[in-house]
């Protein structure tokens, strides 16, 4: 009987150990790949005229895509302007992701 109790703890010990270093390792930061957009808005959000309006420091041109909630691409455009028309999407809430030149971001988008 004793024997046995040694084992079941350390088997217990052994697993608790295990349990411990799998948290460690999903706490540790991923390195970030590019860098933000300087300066970047984003407005109105939410949008409920059809039209969203993106300016940044550079006020380069930007690859825009636009996703749905379950991830899928529903939208992509390359702008050169400020204004980015939106209408012919469905209310709701979208994630919003702008490249420009080497940097890019990630927004919560939000059409009523």
């Amino acid at each position: 009987m004793t024997k046995n109790y040694f084992y079941t703890s350390i088997l217990l010990v052994f697993l608790f150990s295990l349990s411990l270093s799998a948290q460690e390792a999903k706490q540790q930061p991923r390195p970030q790949e590019n860098t933000s957009i300087e300066g970047l808005n984003l407005y109105p959000n939410p949008v409920s005229n059809g039209k969203v309006y993106i300016t940044s420091k550079n006020d380069s041109d930007k690859e825009v895509q636009i996703f749905d909630v379950l991830g899928k691409k529903v939208f992509q455009t390359m702008l050169s302007s400020k204004e980015l028309n939106v209408s012919n999407l469905s209310p709701g809430v979208y994630i919003i992701k702008i490249k420009e030149n080497e940097a890019s971001s990630t927004r919560k988008l939000i059409i009523r």
